[in-house]
């Protein structure tokens, strides 16, 4: 027996929450389609299946707590009240969630209404990574070790004056070693972290809990409408629903340099920034200034969120180049929350399809920033990069 659980509903990356918050209110009815993928070929241990399938039937008991739901309302006013009487009466249904072992290789698929599957996919990825160390008995380092290198990492980060947010729920070593670096870094007086993506760590540790959307949304728009009105779909709902709050956009679901032809004047103005997710760092941050510029919009008042694969070199990197040019801030995943002297996994879950109302599915890509590595149905991949006209 693994008694590995969740320990509360909000134990979930916070665009999740907001973007159920907006499917909830625009598109109540979609159905949809998420998979595990193993980039990393990790391979698992006998009995895996049945300790997952065990963890994520003890989800079905979470539920959103009266000081939980107070956190919300006060922490987050652009969010629907109605929507948090909905995360009250919210239970994941384990039904939802499909897991088949062959060996050593793991399969994980969620199916079901939008609105209801979207909060499966953070929790599933870090039980699935909790579990790959426990069950395969690999020795971490000592919780003094793990306090010491964040408390490096936090001073290292104040010293170059920059911004951060803790990313790393998805694939933490453990919720415990989440816990210490969180109180790691919340213990450091004159630090520049600014919050968590994990809305119970947020709340737990009394800072902002940080996100707005991911690259899903433009996946569904893209299935929904169309490849060449995903990116202006997308932006427009999310405008819609949120008013010009949570104004960090996505730019690299279908490449950034087609996401900057529809990213207009409006979109520019409205949003506070982009964030940068693959590909160049300091390519994006070129052509994000120049796009700015374009539209006569000082760099300087808007700012870049760098969140991908993030370690201090690369921060500083990023901040010597930008320094001046425009605002910058960070949020680091892995290298805080699975930095215990063992190999971090490689794992994701992607949605890859949208029912359409006859019933067939509409398979989703994703197009980023990384040359060829694009995922998703490989027909479907050359039928966006011939609508989008990309060319690599």
């Amino acid at each position: 027996m693994h008694d590995i659980r969740l320990n509360s509903i909000l134990d979930n990356d916070f665009y999740k929450i907001t973007m159920q918050n907006a499917v909830v209110k625009l598109f109540p009815s979609s159905i949809v389609k998420y998979e595990f993928i193993n980039r990393g070929k990790h391979q698992f241990p006998e009995g895996f299946d049945v300790a997952l399938r065990e963890a994520v039937n003890k989800m079905a008991e979470l539920k959103l707590t009266k000081e939980e739901k107070k956190f919300m309302a006060r922490t987050c006013p652009y969010i629907d009240l109605p929507y948090l009487d909905f995360l009250e009466g919210y239970h994941y249904d384990p039904s939802e969630v499909k897991i088949h072992q062959e060996g050593t290789e793991l399969s994980v698929a969620v199916e079901g209404l939008w609105y209801r599957t979207i909060l499966w996919e953070v929790p599933l990825l870090a039980l699935i990574s909790e579990l790959h160390y426990e069950m395969n008995h690999m020795e971490r380092d000592s919780n003094k070790v793990v306090m010491n290198k964040t408390l490096e990492k936090a001073n290292a980060l104040a010293k170059l004056g920059v911004n951060f947010a803790e990313f790393g729920t998805r694939r933490r070593h453990s919720y415990k070693v989440q816990n210490l670096v969180m109180e790691a870094l919340t213990q450091k007086k004159d630090s520049t972290f600014i919050g968590s993506s994990n809305v119970h760590f947020a709340m737990k540790y009394s800072v902002k809990p940080i996100g707005t959307h991911a690259h899903e949304w433009f996946m569904f728009h893209a299935a929904e409408y169309g490849f060449k009105m995903a990116n202006e779909l997308a932006l427009e709902h999310w405008v819609d629903v949120y008013r010009g709050d949570l104004g960090v956009a996505l730019s690299d679901t279908y490449t950034t340099d087609v996401f900057f032809q529809q990213f207009d004047k409006k979109f520019a103005k409205l949003f506070d920034g982009v964030r940068h997710d693959s590909g160049d760092p300091l390519d994006f941050a070129d052509k994000t200034i120049a796009h700015y510029q374009k539209h006569g919009i000082n760099p300087l008042f808007k700012y870049i969120i760098f969140s991908d694969a993030l370690n201090l070199e690369k921060v500083e990197e990023i901040t010597n180049y930008c320094n001046g040019k425009i605002g910058i801030s960070f949020g680091i995943g892995t290298n805080l929350t699975n930095d215990v002297g063992l190999k971090p996994m490689n794992i994701v879950m992607k949605l890859i399809g949208v029912q359409a109302p006859n019933q067939e599915w509409i398979p989703t890509v994703k197009l980023s920033d990384e040359h060829g590595k694009y995922t998703g149905d490989s027909k479907m991949i050359e039928l966006a990069k011939e609508f989008l006209r990309i060319k690599n």
